[in-house]
């Protein structure tokens, strides 16, 4: 059996694979003697205990006897509102950034380049304490919070804006709104099923924004339509009423809008460079079709004359080269034989008539 190349391999592997799990065991039994030694407790029990601290930001209801799985999933959602704006604003900011690196102004594009290596190559922390401070030590206290109306107030405490009164068909247009994108997925789907069994196209467009639109408004129409504004009011040292974003959350909000801006604007440069040259190389290869059917046979060595068309492209069509008879005239090879010219010219080229030439 030794001798059997098949045997042995099983045997090796069988081998290495008890110990790596005699390793792993060894490895696990003497972590939990430590952990048991030394009265560390593990695991994740931890999670129905009270938390015991506030949360300034938070998607969902939450106080501090809250448990820590429910600080988690706070957590967890600030996390996603974050990541989501981030991904959008970066997204828009490195799009208009990186076309502005192709404008043909050159202020507009030193300005955008400029933008993108200074702010690439600071580091991520160093933003986040840049922008924390901006708004710390540059805004106005609270007492003289710059105020846009009675909607939004801009303070060292953050910015405090109004936002609707709570009431249960907010939750309900957020549903809508999630089963009007599904909805509308399901419709492209359907279109594109039936076109590519039928050929016939369903328009998509406007119904998936009737969809998007049209069933959030449906879901607040149906739980009563709430038109309530909570606005912020000054009381005593800081705001109450409406909706807060910290200098901390804005923080971050900034700093991941920025650094990954510039990282958008090089691949939307290099998306628009790539298109454009693509399509620059489409022109290029129909040129060269249109040039191999429409330029005669007849057309000489000296093709250079006709600038639309680059002198590589008609190899096929300047085979043909004069010959030149007893006689002080000549005549192109693939012109009809009567075609002659004086000796002072030196090619002949096709008419409108497709049969004629005619001397330049």
């Amino acid at each position: 059996m030794l001798r059997s190349e098949r045997f042995r391999n099983l045997l090796y592997q069988a081998l290495l694979l008890a110990a790596v799990v005699g390793i792993g065991w060894y490895l696990f039994s003497n972590t939990q003697h430590n952990l048991q030694t030394r009265q560390i407790q593990t695991g994740f029990d931890y999670l129905s205990r009270e938390a015991g601290f506030e949360i300034a930001e938070k998607q969902i209801e939450y106080q501090s006897s809250d448990s820590y799985g429910r600080a988690f999933l706070v957590g967890l959602g600030n996390t996603l509102l974050v990541a989501g704006i981030g991904v959008i604003l970066a997204t828009l900011l490195g799009t208009l950034v990186g076309i502005a690196r192709l404008s043909p102004n050159w202020l507009l594009s030193k300005i955008a380049s400029s933008y993108v290596e200074v702010m690439r190559n600071v580091p991520l922390l160093l933003q986040l304490f840049v922008w924390y401070g901006l708004f710390t030590e540059l805004l106005p206290s609270v007492n003289e919070a710059i105020a846009f109306g009675d909607w939004l107030f801009i303070s060292q405490r953050g910015f405090r804006y109004a936002w609707p009164a709570e009431h249960p068909a907010w939750s309900a247009v957020g549903w809508g709104l999630l089963a009007g994108i599904a909805l509308a997925f399901g419709w492209k789907s359907l279109a594109r099923r039936r076109q590519l069994r039928t050929g016939l196209q369903w328009p998509v467009a406007w119904p998936s924004v009737l969809l998007i639109a049209g069933v959030p408004l449906l879901a607040w129409a149906l739980m009563g339509a709430p038109t309530e504004i909570d606005r912020p009011v000054l009381e005593g040292f800081d705001f109450l009423g409406g909706k807060v974003l910290s200098p901390e959350f804005a923080a971050r909000k900034r700093t991941v809008t920025v650094l990954p801006s510039t990282g958008s604007a090089s691949l939307g440069r290099a998306a628009l460079t790539t298109k454009v040259r693509v399509t620059l190389s489409a022109l290029a290869d129909t040129s060269r079709t249109w040039a191999s059917k429409l330029l005669p046979s007849c057309h000489r060595r000296t093709a250079t004359k006709l600038p639309a068309f680059k002198v590589a492209n008609l190899s096929s069509a300047t085979e043909n080269t004069t010959s030149r008879g007893p006689s002080s005239a000549k005549r192109t090879t693939g012109c009809p034989a009567a075609t002659t010219c004086p000796a002072d010219v030196s090619m002949a080229v096709i008419t409108p008539a497709p049969s004629a030439c005619s001397c330049v």
